[in-house]
């Protein structure tokens, strides 16, 4: 799957016939640069720049689609990491069911890897162990960040790689190598180990003159502490919560059984362990996660685009406005720093309602301006 280096007879598995993704792109590549590049692999059917829908701002990433399979094989064997604007590219083939992606199986995590180590050169170095579906330094503006994930088709090759790799010096550097965890798999390591060795307690729900030395005579009973902190905001102002770090576990687990729920001026405390970033980004997660399936339970409904709103016009006063032409499930003044936008949108129960609204309703003068009105897509279940 490298530059000149076909893969080993029967190992590969085409996810898309004859499309390759292709990765790290450069913003100002266009579908008319990627063309020009890919054309002399073989006849094309169309390149693609995925951009984001509301900016259309390129994502970094694009497809090539090809005729024939044999020709977009060549050009994964022949140009993966070729450069297109001054900057390599990352190919591999294109897997429109990401079930295999989103198990994890075959994927390892890299660690602790010299800067010097880039995809092209973590390729090589893995695809001894097996067929690699794709491999990924990460990086930011001042280059790599130290790790990078790579992705083989089998567990087989996965374990290889970890038996061979974990522990090997590269670069004069010790690199880890094992198994890709999930971040929620991580958390809850984190978790369960930190519970039994903690020191850092947080404490909110504590009132605006509470300060680091009230913070430390009230938790300094329980222990030696190394250090207290009331977080402040930009002017000074207490948030109403701090930390607490302790020498001992003892000392920090002590003052969490002592005084979780205790009443200190007339407000009841919530103290508790730190969790560590990962938790707290787990926890983010999970919320996203419960509020994405709440949205999608919603009951459908056929939406319709309101432009030119009246600065006087809220939520329920286009709901009002809209409500005589049949039952609606939501309305919606789109505002920014509590000023209307000056569109909105209104869910209706059926698409004969809604027509009705468009038909009824656009270029009629509501407050001082006449409404653009226009029928949306109706929301399915999938």
């Amino acid at each position: 799957m490298g530059s000149g280096e076909p893969n080993p007879a029967g190992k590969k598995k085409k996810y898309l016939k004859a499309a390759l993704y292709v990765g790290d792109l450069d913003p100002d590549v266009t579908e008319d640069m990627l063309y020009k590049k890919f054309r002399p692999a073989g006849p094309l059917r169309f390149t693609r720049i995925c951009r984001d829908p509301v900016t259309r701002s390129p994502l970094g990433y694009g497809y090539v689609n090809f005729r024939f399979p044999a020709d977009a094989e060549w050009a994964l064997n022949t140009m993966n990491f070729d450069l297109i604007n001054g900057k390599p590219f990352r190919l591999m083939w294109s897997q429109p069911d990401d079930r295999l992606r989103k198990s994890g199986v075959g994927n390892i995590f890299i660690k602790n890897l010299d800067k010097s180590i880039d995809n092209r050169a973590l390729f090589y170095l893995f695809s001894a162990f097996g067929n690699i579906l794709s491999c990924k330094v990460v990086c930011d503006d001042n280059g790599s960040k130290g790790y990078a994930y790579v992705h083989f088709d089998s567990l087989a090759a996965a374990n290889r790689a970890i038996w061979h790799m974990n522990g090997v010096r590269l670069n004069n550097r010790q690199v880890y190598v094992g198994r890709f965890k999930f971040p929620e798999e991580r958390a809850a390591e984190v978790r369960t180990k930190d519970r039994a060795t903690f020191t850092n307690v947080f404490v909110k729900n504590f009132g605006d003159d509470m300060d680091d030395e009230k913070l430390k005579e009230i938790f300094s009973g329980y222990g030696p502490t190394e250090s207290v902190k009331v977080i402040r905001d930009a002017s000074g102002k207490s948030k109403g919560f701090g930390f607490v770090r302790y020498e001992t576990h003892e000392a920090a687990q002590k003052a969490v059984l002592d005084l979780h729920g205790k009443s200190i001026n007339g407000k009841v405390l919530y103290v508790g362990r730190a969790q560590k970033k990962i938790e707290r980004l787990a926890e983010l997660r999970r919320r996203f996660e419960r509020l994405r399936l709440k949205e999608k339970s919603r009951p459908p409904g056929v939406p319709i685009y309101i432009k030119n709103l009246d600065e006087t016009i809220d939520d329920e006063k286009l709901k009002e406005e809209f409500s005589s032409f049949g039952s609606i499930s939501r309305a919606k003044v789109m505002v920014e720093v509590g000023q209307g936008k000056g569109f909105g949108v209104v869910c209706f129960s059926s698409f004969e309602d809604a027509t009705k609204a468009v038909d009824e309703m656009n270029g009629r003068t509501v407050g001082s301006k006449p409404l653009h009105v226009t029928l949306g897509q109706a929301r399915r279940r999938w």
